[in-house]
């Protein structure tokens, strides 16, 4: 287990709306090593960048045309080496997405693939037998090459699937067994990827739909195989390098796969794993909303279970958000995001935080981009400055931007609440420098929870320290007599066998 991931707090930037440094209108890699300094001096220990490798753009670089080449448009390869230095300099941690479901169909090795006569290449992505045979239950494209098949997709036309085999055969016609040798060399390509990058200073890898690599693997046996060997390679080559995983499973991911982390996801339509942001009936029912009243049983009771599961094996990673959920700022106003960050900082595991988070950059609904769709709306250019053009983003003209900033003369921006003592971006900050000080509430640290009451009143303990919720638009009790304060977002007094939690409060503090 890498040592730094125990009190690693990740910041998860996309690349085309975080700091443009050349003026084109796009964020770009020394944009953001131009930032390392402010995202450091909030407290976060290492980064997270969406895929900035040579694409196409037809998935806003979900879809690689070239593992090992940064994207033109974000710099070169000396750029992003540049940046994991600066990085180190700095003691931050740097992982990349690893995309190895799909590639576009402008990579070379799908180029090949797709040619009618049979090379190294031909079964390194999944096709149907002929050009006339689509079989039922998949997505597939035909008669766009000059090879008698159709191919298999993962998400967009431009997306073929690669082949990492099948482990249930229903057809062997056109399906191959995960364990069959024409399909190892796929998943080989993909540990070569990951030496390259880990070779030249990334830290680790963020791995995009890790669950999904072996078809027909209903209980993802086949694919954690394929993550054992990650793993394994990881462990005798690079043993402080990292890998989470977007499984959302953590027993599976962890237990089974071999990954360090596993995300739990947020989506605002559902009550999954955590309330941070949840709409039921047009309803705002998340945790933390003032008004819904909501128990954290519902919020908890999952993440409890698959804690104790994966106990001393790796690590829950909650998140803020990230680039495919609508922002937590679109279901959860400022004093209510306040609770859900003092909540996201003091759990067990490692948290990721999304940019612009830490100061409630709104979501925006907006024409898609790049493949974005509703999706675009979470991926607007990162708020600097209101004093500045672009809000500090870029100095290139408007119209040029990857997307428009926020126009609204109240959009939240970093230098302003900087400047603000009482800002979510310094209460971000706070909550940060806690957990560094404090082993007890970082990612190996134990929970207990003490209260967990229906009228929404929730009290856990991370060794000697307790943290208490009240998410309520009135006061509440907390039966625990507070100790010495240690943070504080609303109002909460000791008594002398209990504390008075004022509305919408959530407070840390030693136990007596």
């Amino acid at each position: 287990m890498p040592q730094w991931l125990k009190n690693a707090v990740f910041y998860e930037i996309y690349p085309q709306s975080f700091y443009d440094s050349n003026d084109d209108g796009i964020g770009d890699i020394n944009g953001i090593t131009q930032k390392l300094d402010y995202i450091k001096g909030l407290g976060f220990n290492a980064l997270w960048l969406n895929p900035c490798y040579l694409s196409p753009f037809m998935d806003a670089g979900y879809d690689v045309e070239d593992y090992l080449t940064v994207a033109p448009r974000y710099g070169t390869n000396d750029d992003l080496y540049n940046l994991f230095k600066e990085a180190h300099k700095r003691n931050m941690h740097v992982i990349l997405d690893l995309v190895p479901g799909h590639t576009s169909d402008q990579h070379r090795w799908f180029l090949e693939s797709k040619l009618p006569e049979r090379n190294k290449y031909s079964d390194y992505y999944v096709w149907s037998k002929s050009v006339w045979e689509k079989p039922q239950g998949y997505q597939w494209v035909s008669g766009m090459s000059d090879r008698d098949g159709c191919y298999m997709l993962n998400f967009f036309n431009s997306q073929p699937a690669l082949n990492y085999g099948f482990n249930n055969i229903t057809d062997a016609s056109w399906q191959m067994s995960y364990t069959d040798e024409r399909v190892k060399a796929t998943f080989d390509e993909i540990l070569d990827v990951m030496r390259f990058w880990l070779d030249h200073g990334c830290d680790g890898f963020r791995v995009d739909m890790a669950d999904s690599l072996v078809k027909n693997d209903d209980e993802k046996t086949a694919t954690a195989s394929l993550w054992r060997r990650a793993r394994a390679m990881l462990d005798k080559d690079y043993p402080e390098a990292m890998i989470v995983s977007e499984w959302c499973n953590a027993p599976r991911s962890i237990n089974m796969a071999g990954f360090h982390c596993d995300f739990l996801l947020n989506h605002y339509q559902k009550m999954t794993y955590y309330g941070f942001r949840c709409i039921e009936d047009g309803q705002n029912k998340s945790y933390f909303s003032k008004t819904a009243h909501v128990s954290a049983h519902n919020m908890l009771n999952k993440y409890l279970d698959e804690l104790r599961q994966i106990e001393g094996k790796g690590y829950i990673s909650v998140i803020s958000g990230n680039h495919d959920t609508e922002r937590i700022s679109y279901t959860l106003d400022n004093s209510e995001l306040r609770l859900a960050y003092t909540m996201l900082l003091t759990l067990p595991g490692v948290p990721f935080f999304y940019y612009g988070d830490e100061i409630a950059m709104r979501y925006i609904p907006q024409k898609s981009k790049e493949g974005g769709f509703h999706r675009t709306g979470s991926r607007t250019p990162m708020q600097w400055d209101r004093t500045l053009p672009n809000l500090g983003f870029s100095n290139a003209e408007s119209s040029k931007l990857y997307l428009q900033v926020d126009d609204r003369p109240d959009a939240p921006c970093a230098l302003q609440q900087a400047q603000d003592d009482n800002s979510l971006l310094n209460l971000v900050r706070r909550l940060n420098e806690l957990r560094q000080q404090y082993p007890d509430l970082q990612a190996d640290g134990s929970m207990e929870i003490l209260v967990c009451d229906d009228k929404s009143v929730l009290c856990y303990r991370r060794g000697n320290i307790a943290v208490a919720f009240n998410p309520k638009d009135e006061s509440a009790i907390l039966p625990i007599a507070m100790g010495e304060k240690l943070f504080e977002t609303g109002n909460a007094v000791s008594q002398s066998d209990y504390t008075l939690l004022g509305a919408q409060t959530a407070v840390v503090f030693k136990l007596k």
